[in-house]
């Protein structure tokens, strides 16, 4: 009498399948170096341009930043194949530190004139950005694998 379901052993090969496919995917989706280098290169860029008095300048600087993400995204879409969202975790992390340095630089940058505020948190969340990328993409890698 035979069943619709399938067997026990095609099972099992299917699902070792469609783990290969995720430790694949595993070791495509952290990104190269030089890929979260670019980010904070882009968003210390953006945030030092606020000391530029010339709106026309900072507009280009803003074009050029929009244009390098999408570069970015592009590339990385290219490389691996698939898009990355941030999980809830990630906005968790990103959006206060983004918060508790940009308040204060911009605080003093328009309150106060200090417009060398905006540089220095330029440079602080571009590291911050870099550095939280590889973290964050190497805890996808790690899921992906089940190792979390």
């Amino acid at each position: 009498m035979e069943t619709d379901l399938p067997d026990r052993d095609f099972a099992a090969a299917q699902l070792a399948a469609l783990q290969a496919d995720r430790e694949d995917l595993a070791d495509r989706v952290v990104q190269p170096w030089w890929h979260d280098v670019a980010s904070g290169l882009l968003l210390s860029g953006l945030l030092a341009s606020w000391v530029l008095e010339d709106s026309q300048v900072r507009a280009l600087v803003t074009l050029a930043f929009a244009v390098g993400l999408c570069g970015l995204a592009w590339t990385y879409w290219w490389r691996t194949g698939v898009w990355a969202y941030p999980d809830r975790n990630v906005w968790l992390t990103w959006v206060p530190l983004a918060a508790a340095v940009l308040v204060p630089a911009f605080v003093l940058a328009d309150g106060y004139g200090q417009v060398w505020a905006m540089p220095v948190a330029g440079a602080v969340l571009g590291l911050a950005l870099a550095l939280l990328n590889r973290r964050w993409s190497r805890q996808w890698a790690a899921e992906l694998r089940g190792e979390r």
